[in-house]
């Protein structure tokens, strides 16, 4: 039966394709597709694990039976022989060995791809007592995940596709029978953490659905740059979505379509290929120089995740990178072939290949942003939860708290401005001493290798305004950096007391709010002021919504994902800033920003 589900459009276009479902469990389960030659490698992983908890449960009963009824009541050790049964079932095994076998499913994912298709089955029991045994089968996954835990195989960097056939009899694909066209996937996730997403990048997923987060959230900001449909928000997807369902994803209304009709698919597919021709004619801007009507050049940069994005980069007619976000190298390395963070010379060899993949373009690379907002590997890498985790130890703040990866990290970024210009960007700075600090550990990190006798480069230096208190002191930020760089996203979120991955308050979520807006004109006004550098970093820099209204203002700096910058360019080449000018000061003054900005 066909039924929509409703989110957040986050990265637009249309995706169609078989659901691969991301079961979310309450310990962290790796996601990533092995080398068929890993088939039995992971096989063996699960049965290693199977064997342990079996004997585990095994001990458990034999203490049980030394003590008395009181401590160990009979409920107890007839639990353990339920929980035995379970793991020996053979609906569990053999139903994870056919998501490693047939879909090339690490052994955690297959196993908790499995536990969600059984305990839908209990689900659906009528038995009041059966249906609550489903809390004894995640007991026992709970176990076997404990148990390979930290024996992940290295992750291959790109799945399979799936095959359909093309001779089915009644008319329904089979996406894993015989040969025949490419079946494209889709990913249905209760969500997704940076980690997992950097996986997901290098794969071939036309489109991905998650349950939480909102449009400037993290997930949100690596579907844009890997330029695929996505929808958030979309609240109970996970659960309502079966595996291998066919599923339409409209990134431009925000709706998932689960089981369209005949009818349906061929209108979506008709979209989607509209867009691929839309696509097309921007293509034709890639090596036009992005100059207005009135003769004002101005510069439309990427923002990258990994030194490879600069293919991308310089593929879309960027012309430098705005924003590399560095805390991506530090994600995603829980192997045991890899160490809990990159040494000096790892990062780099990083910044060096971002470097000489610009082709002598300039790199802004900001320093790590993790924290409690975006912990690396979906955990607080140690420090303290918080109930705030926005306003907690992150971005600058955890880099100060801990100077010897700060310097780490400083090292490598001089080392790599030997081989190209590199600007440093920093944070989430909201105070002088602050600034002070950071200044220091960059003379200390340049000192530390003049001591080793290291070439390094200069760098410009800059600091994001993502935060009030930082729009409103910028003349003391001015003293210390030579450019400035707008976060909109995080501006908007503090600005407005406003959680940006929460999908319960994300229609709050304002760019065009006027206190946002001046927050930004002012920023950009005082900069060309003073003649220091400023650009937009933020979604609204790759929003060709805002693309006249931040002409109008004055900037002449954009830094986005490189899947936007054509559309952006677009805009910029049928502005005239002499009539902008005073239409962005209307803006400004007008109670409904938005109204204007849609005209």
């Amino acid at each position: 039966m066909t039924f929509a589900v409703h989110g957040l459009p986050v990265a637009r276009g249309i995706a169609i394709g078989r659901a691969v479902l991301v079961v979310s469990s309450r310990i962290d389960v790796a996601h990533y597709f092995i080398k068929p030659e890993e088939v039995e490698t992971e096989i063996g992983r699960l049965r290693t694990a199977r064997k342990a908890v079996a004997e585990e449960l095994v001990k458990l009963q034999a203490n049980i039976a030394q003590m008395g009824p009181k401590e160990a009541p009979h409920e107890l050790s007839a639990l353990l022989e339920v929980h035995q049964m379970l793991l020996q079932d053979e609906a569990l095994s053999d139903g994870v060995k056919h998501w490693i076998t047939d879909r090339l499913y690490n052994a955690e994912w297959a196993l908790t791809t499995q536990l969600e298709i059984i305990a839908r089955q209990f689900d659906e029991m009528e038995d009041e007592y059966l249906r609550e045994r489903k809390a004894d089968l995640e007991q026992v996954v709970e176990r076997l995940l404990h148990r390979m835990k930290g024996t992940a195989a290295v992750l291959a960097p790109t799945p399979p596709r799936r095959k359909r056939s093309t001779g089915s009899d009644d008319g329904e694909d089979d996406p894993t029978a015989g040969d025949g066209v490419d079946v494209p996937l889709v990913l249905i996730a209760h969500d997704l953490s940076p980690a997992d997403m950097l996986q997901f990048k290098k794969s071939v997923f036309a489109g991905f659905v998650t349950d939480v987060g909102g449009r400037t959230s993290h997930t949100a900001i690596v579907a844009r740059s890997m330029d695929i449909p996505a929808v958030v928000g979309a609240r109970t997807a996970s659960q309502l979505v079966r595996q291998d369902d066919w599923v339409i994803i409209d990134g431009d209304a925000g709706v998932v379509i689960v089981d369209p009709s005949p009818i349906i698919l061929a209108e979506y597919g008709f979209k989607q290929r509209q867009g691929d021709l839309e696509r097309g004619r921007l293509s034709r801007l890639r090596h036009k120089p992005a100059v207005t009507l009135d003769g004002e050049r101005v510069d439309l940069l990427a923002n990258i995740e990994m030194p490879e994005d600069t293919l991308g980069a310089v593929k879309a007619g960027a012309v430098g990178v705005g924003l590399f976000r560095s805390e991506f190298l530090f994600m995603g390395r829980e192997t045991p072939r890899q160490t809990r963070l990159p040494d000096e010379e790892e990062q780099y060899q990083a910044y060096k290949r971002a470097v000489e993949g610009m082709q002598g373009m300039p790199v802004t690379i900001r320093t790590i942003d993790v924290g409690a907002d975006k912990p690396l590997d979906g955990k607080s890498a140690g420090k303290q939860e918080h109930l705030n985790p926005a306003l907690g130890l992150r971005a600058i703040r955890w880099s100060l708290a801990d100077p010897a990866m700060f310097l780490t990290q400083l090292r490598a970024i001089l080392r790599a401005a030997s081989h190209g210009e590199i600007h440093l960007l920093i944070p989430m700075l909201a105070h002088a001493s602050e600034i002070r600090q950071t200044l220091a550990l960059i003379d200390f990190a340049r000192a530390e290798l003049d001591n080793r006798g290291v070439v390094h480069g200069s760098v410009k230096l800059g600091a994001m305004i993502e935060i009030p208190a930082a729009a409103l002191t910028l003349k003391t930020f001015l003293k210390y950096f030579d450019f400035l760089s707008i976060g909109t996203n995080d501006l908007i979120q503090y600005t407005l007391a406003i959680d940006r991955t929460d999908e319960a308050v994300a229609h709050l979520y304002d760019p065009a709010h006027p206190a946002v807006l001046k927050l930004v004109a002012d920023t950009i006004a005082e900069c060309r002021r003073q003649g220091k550098g400023v650009s937009v970093c933020g979604e609204m820099a790759g929003d060709p919504l805002f693309t006249r209204l931040l002409l109008g203002l004055g900037l002449r700096s954009f830094s986005m994902h490189p899947s936007q910058i054509l559309t952006v360019k677009q805009e910029v080449l049928r502005a005239d800033t002499t009539k902008l000018v005073p239409w962005a000061q209307e803006v400004l003054e007008a109670d409904s920003p938005a109204a204007m900005l849609a005209r």
